[in-house]
Formats: C-alpha cells, structure tokens, sequence
C-alpha cells in the first residue's frame, strides 16, 4: 500500500526549535528547562517565558501526559484539514509540567473513550522523510 503524501502544514526550520524537530524524528520527546526558576516549557525557545532567562538548557520528557482539553474536529477549518476529519485536537499537560498542543490518536471518536484527566503518551508520526509529529495516544 502506497502512504499517500502529507498535505498538511509542517513546521518551519528555526535555530531555536531545530533540535527539538530532530530529537522528534529520532522518535524523543524534548523540552526546554530554565535554570533559573526550574520551570520546564513548551513550545522552544531560548528565552524562559515565565523569569525571560536565557539561562536554559534542553531536558528529555517521559512522554507521559494528561489530557488537560480535547475538541473531535468534524469540519476542517481549511481545505487540506477538510480531507482528515474527523481528528481530535487536544491539549496535553506534560508530566513535566507544560501544556502542549497535539493530537490524540489510537482513540475511539466519542466522549465515552475521551476523557479530560485520562493518561497518555507520545507516540511519534513520520508524516515526511524529513517530519515525525509527537502525538498521543491512551495508555493501556
């Protein structure tokens, strides 16, 4: 069976999320950690968005997440999103502490198998030779 090619869109290369896109494809979820305050973020960048210290380093998460928000996606905003409904837009609290916009996979589309609070983890979709998406999934 021939993968039909990913026609959504793919992040842009920037110095300050390169590494994290690269640690993606290796199927490794990292983040960024101030040493300053402690606090660990998401999305990268070089400078701490709760003390703006640029004092920061990279730290690899478990994986391990709770669904903090979730929307099944039936009507795709744009024509390329028209072509994979339904999905499910979430957003996931790292057990390392930030909040993540994803995707969850591997469920049934309904709100009987979806439930804010349930355990995930990252699972990772090579959509190009170039791009693998951290996604999650439920655990079990």
């Amino acid at each position: 069976m021939t993968q039909q090619p990913y026609k959504l869109p793919l992040p842009n290369s920037q110095p300050e999320s390169d590494y994290y896109w690269e640690k993606a494809k290796a199927h490794e979820l990292w983040l960024r950690k101030c040493n300053e305050c402690g606090d660990a973020y998401f999305y990268p960048r070089d400078i701490c968005p709760n003390c703006y210290s640029n004092n920061v380093t990279w730290i690899q998460a478990s994986g391990k997440a709770t669904l903090y928000a979730y929307s099944i996606v039936e009507r795709g905003p744009t024509p390329p999103f028209r072509d994979v409904v339904p999905y499910i837009a979430a957003v996931v609290e790292l057990e390392e502490g930030p909040r993540m916009p994803t995707n969850l996979v591997d469920v049934p589309f309904d709100e009987e198998h979806i439930k804010v609070g349930m355990a995930l983890q990252v699972t990772f979709h090579d959509v190009t030779d170039e791009v693998t998406l951290p996604k999650f999934r439920p655990v079990g």
